[in-house]
């Protein structure tokens, strides 16, 4: 089948319900959105069309780079290694505080859009010699279809697959399609439904059920992020019950990062966050019981490499997004004491030079 006929073919949407009164309903995320024919719901990427639902950015990217595995964040999937980074237009989630906002909000999917077969995207990071192919800029929930599809193309040619995502599906379509990723990072925004209802219109329950159903019924390989807005989320009381609930429910391995926020799109009057506080939001989750914690969006060595557990050792090494220093077994145990470094590891790291490097698909048809 050719790329375009694929295209035609795929771009019927899955999870809707056809109402009584003729609108169709979208059952992929907490929103549900009703929708009369030619209305588009909250993400601008699913359509009502002659009582169907179909998805308008199948096959189309908003581009290509290849950067290090990192830079999602993930520092325990393959450290070093090379990630082909895509994602689409449209976003169910409404952050105000956005730093893809042009992606995400955009309205124009043929002007912002290149076409991309699942196929080609596959052949194209086997060629740039990529570890992983990661679903980001965008949240790939809105794009499950394509993102499913790409994923299928990627394992035929023992490619991983990575989601940087809210968190934000219902529990049939979250079946799906983690049941398709390898990794994922989510963004647990805040603690609080104020912050989500505020500042995202989201829902944070929907977020926790996600990464419980994420830890305790899948092999995904599950890191966190949170953005640290001063005077939204982060306060030490609001940290301290975040850490408590991770380790409670998701368990000490599951690795956390705090990243700085800088001003962006309909939150330019915030300061960006001091790096004092994300030295307080690391120890406060240290102290909990998290084993691994990170900081991000500011240069810090210290915060950004990976110890052990159990004697304090340094076994990863890094400066921004480049690994320095290597100190991990074969079998991923710590050199200095022999404890168990949780993640997702090959026997040496990848050799990705920490840069990101944008990439052209017509160059690999």
């Amino acid at each position: 089948m050719s790329d375009s006929s694929q295209h035609q073919t795929e771009s019927l949407a899955r999870y809707w319900t056809l109402c009584d009164d003729g609108r169709v309903q979208c059952d992929l995320c907490f929103r549900h959105c009703k929708l009369k024919d030619g209305q588009r719901g909250v993400c601008f990427v699913r359509q009502a069309h002659n009582q169907q639902l179909i998805l308008t950015t199948y096959g189309r990217s908003t581009g290509f780079c290849v950067d290090p595995i990192e830079k999602k964040p993930l520092s325990h999937f393959y450290p070093g290694s090379a990630v082909l980074s895509f994602g689409t237009a449209g976003c169910n989630l409404k952050c105000k505080f956005c730093q893809n906002w042009d992606i995400s909000t955009a309205n124009d999917i043929e002007l912002r859009s290149v076409k991309a077969s699942p196929e080609t995207i596959a052949r194209t990071a086997a060629k740039l010699k990529c570890r992983s192919v990661a679903f980001t800029y965008n949240d790939p929930i809105v794009f499950i279809e394509y993102a499913i599809d790409v994923a299928r193309a990627c394992h035929e040619r023992g490619i991983k697959t990575v989601a940087v995502t809210s968190g934000e599906i219902n529990p049939e379509p979250r079946r799906e399609f983690f049941g398709h990723i390898d990794a994922a990072n989510v963004d647990l925004k805040a603690f609080t439904e104020r912050f989500y209802t505020k500042l995202c219109g989201g829902n944070l329950k929907s977020v926790l059920d996600t990464l419980i159903y994420l830890k305790r019924e899948t092999s995904v390989w599950l890191e966190l992020t949170t953005l640290l807005i001063p005077g939204e989320n982060d306060t030490e009381e609001e940290i301290e019950a975040m850490t408590k609930w991770v380790v409670a429910e998701l368990g000490a391995e599951v690795p956390m990062h705090f990243t700085a926020f800088h001003p962006d799109w309909k939150m330019l009057d915030i300061p960006p966050t001091p790096p004092h506080t994300l030295t307080l939001a690391r120890e406060i989750a240290l102290r909990n019981g998290v084993r691994y914690v990170y900081t991000g969006n500011v240069h810090d060595p210290s915060g950004a490499a990976t110890f052990c557990h159990k004697c304090g050792a340094v076994l990863i090494g890094r400066d921004w997004h480049r690994v320095t220093d290597w100190n991990l077994t074969p079998d991923s145990r710590c050199r200095q004491c022999g404890a168990e470094c949780a993640g997702c590891f090959d026997s040496t790291p990848g050799d990705w030079n920490g840069h990101c490097q944008p990439v052209r698909l017509d160059d690999f048809v």
